[in-house]
Order: C-alpha cells, then structure tokens, then sequence
C-alpha cells in the first residue's frame, strides 16, 4: 500500500494524507471527499500531470484541481502573513463562486473610504473569510461586481453588453464607490429612452371613445392633442382639463359639458361647434376661431368661461344666452352679431372688440372696459345702469 499527501491545487496547505489503492478513478473520489471539492485530475508538484496510478510512488506530493490549470504552490500558496505586508500584494477574491485576482492597491487606493478599502488595507481588520484556496470569500453578484473592479483598476466605467446597470449601482452603493455611483446614475439616465410626447392623433382618440360607454367620463387630463384632427366628434362630458389642444381642428365637434378648464385652445378651430355647458375657466383660447358656435342649453345650463383668455378670437354669429364671461379677456375679439343676453361680463377686457349687431338684452357689463369697442347696430339700446356700477 502506498501513501500520498494531496493538497487542493495551488494550495500547500490543509492537506490530507490518504492512501493509494484501485485506478486513478478511485483516488479522485477519495480526494473529492477529503479535500470537499469535486476533483478531475492530479498533478505532481512539478506541474505534470498523473494519467495513470502506477505513476504514484510512496509519500508523493500530489495535486487535485477541479479543472483549472495547474497553480504552483511557491506563486499561490504562500503563507497568509506574506501577503499582508504590502499593498502591492496580489490577492484572489472568490465572489459569488467567480474568482478574480488583483492587487491590494487597487482595493484600496482609489476609494480608501469604501468598504473593499477597509476590508483589505489591514491584516485582518474585517476577519476575512477565505476558501480552500485561499480566496476571500465575498457573498455579491460576479457580473456585477467585475465591472466595479476594473473601474478601481483604471477609472473608466465599462459595462459589457446583458449587464443590467442598476445591478452594478446596487454593488456600487453596497461596496461604497461614492464616485462610480454617480457616474453610473447618468449612464442609466441616458440609456432611459426618451419620454414620449407626441401629440395623440385623430386614430388613436377614436380608438379611445369607441371603446368608452357613451355615458362614462373619459379622462384626457393634461394629455398632448396639438394639431390634431377631432372635428364633428362626439365628445360629451369629457375631462379635458389642462389638454393641449393648440392648433386643433374642433369644427362642427360636440362638447357639450365639457370639461377644458385651464386648457390650451390657442389657434384652434372650433367653428360650429356644440358647446353647451360648457367649462373652460382659465383657459387659453388666444386666436381661436369660434364662429357660429351654440353656448346656450335650452334647460338652462350655462356655460362658463370665467377668467378665460380670449384675445383675439373670433365668435362672430354664436349663441351665447347667459354665458359667463366674468373677468375674461377679450381685447380685439370679433363679437358680431353675438347673442349675449342676460351675459355676464362684468370686468371682462372688451378693448376693441367689435360687438357690432350683438344683443347686449340684460347683459352685466358693470366693470367692464369698453375702451375703444364698436356698438354699431345693436338690436337692443345698451341701458346705462349694465355698464355703470
């Protein structure tokens, strides 16, 4: 019977003394159970590889690796003591199963605050836990942690292609690199595609009302229709409030009770147009054209378009019994041949506004500013107790 010394590759140390007997495939399996690995072949101390078990002779020094090259023990194996001297010192981390070599100084020059600084820069100081190898131990993601390596060794961040990099600024947080967080804070910005704001078109809005009963709200609140196409739609009682609708087509559509309070009317065309009931308190209609549109509900809902920006618009020919104008804006506004009774526009802006042909029946002007505006050819006499307070 013969006895051998065997040792985990690269490794003189934690031995085991077995003895040799059957093939070669019997000694892999003793030392799979010795030494706690998985062994594939023996290698003398020289680095040659043993194929056959007559090759072994008594008290040999022997070899087991799982795999790898062979690793010379006078390189890999030497004391603990020895490579805690210097920061220069080669080091092997096992993390997460994956092994990586590098030196102490990388570890710990270019962030000294960090974790990995602390943990290597003394013998000890952490209580390193190291395997059968001799590499420490550290219980993190590999994929993650390579690219936090290699910015420790030159300073550029380079993340390989299938690496997540919120996974790596999870590891950068964990180990402490304060100045590879930030860098990767913005390269996780940039490659965020980009917000979408493009304006909803015609086809994709009649998607949305067909698939909406015709009595449900349908909430468009603050959403993007610049320039697009809705007109003769019907688009009762939904919540347009704070939309885009600059440069909309709205000819002939019905918005009858709704909602566009603070929204952006400018420049668009509302020609004909249903809007009884109406809110739009706030907004801002500057330059729109709202030519023979209906304001006026037959059961007595009024519209409200309070505070409203209207310069410049032009209403010629709309119905607008009993609407509510109160403090809006309508320097310049086209009125002609306006149905206005019983309006409400007390401090309303009419600076220059041509209310030729309107009828003002009732209407409270009282506040008003009327600087400038045509009264010509009113259908009713404009009595003095509507403008004066």
């Amino acid at each position: 019977m013969r006895r051998v010394t065997l040792f985990v590759n690269g490794s003189p140390r934690n031995g085991k003394v077995v003895a040799v007997y059957g093939t070669l495939s019997d000694l892999l399996s003793v030392a799979s159970n010795k030494l706690g690995i998985k062994a594939t072949s023996v290698y003398n101390g020289k680095g040659g590889l043993i194929d056959d078990i007559a090759l072994i002779r008594d008290d040999d020094v022997l070899f087991v690796c799982e795999g790898e090259p062979f690793i010379g023990p006078q390189t890999d194996g030497r004391p603990h003591e020895e490579l805690t001297g210097s920061h220069t010192d080669w080091l092997t981390l096992n993390v997460g199963g994956r092994y990586f070599t590098t030196t102490r100084s990388t570890l710990v020059n270019k962030e000294p605050d960090s974790m990995l600084a602390h943990m290597f820069k003394d013998k000890d100081a952490w209580g390193n836990k190291q395997d059968h190898r001799g590499a420490f131990l550290i219980d993190r993601s590999p994929e993650y942690f390579e690219p936090i390596l290699n910015y420790l060794r030159h300073g550029q961040l380079i993340v390989n292609d299938g690496i997540n990099l919120l996974g790596v600024l999870e590891e950068a947080r964990f180990f402490g690199i304060d100045s590879l967080i930030e860098h990767l804070e913005i390269a996780i910005k940039n490659s965020q595609p980009a917000e979408d704001h493009s304006p909803i078109s015609r086809k994709e809005f009649v998607r949305f009302l067909l698939a909406t009963p015709t009595k449900s709200e349908l909430r468009c609140q603050g959403l993007n229709f610049s320039g697009a196409d809705l007109s003769r739609l019907d688009l009762r009682y939904i919540n347009f409030k704070m939309a885009n609708l600059s440069r909309c087509n709205l000819a002939h559509a019905n918005l009858c009770c709704a909602n566009l309070e603070r929204a952006d009317l400018s420049g668009s065309v509302l020609d004909c147009a249903n809007l009884q009931g109406v809110k739009m308190l706030c907004s801002n209609a500057e330059g729109a054209s709202l030519k023979g549109c209906n304001f006026e509900d037959p059961s007595g809902l009024k519209a409200n378009l309070e505070g409203a920006n209207l310069k410049g618009v032009d209403m010629e020919g709309s119905q607008m019994t009993g609407i509510n104008l109160r403090v809006a804006t309508l320097k310049n506004a086209k009125l002609k041949n306006c149905n206005l009774r019983g309006a409400t526009l007390a401090g309303t802006d009419l600076e220059n506004c041509d209310l030729s042909g309107c009828d003002l029946q009732e209407a409270n002007l009282r506040g008003s500013n009327v600087k400038g505006a045509i009264f010509e050819e009113m259908l009713t006499p404009l009595h003095m107790s509507q403008s004066v307070r």
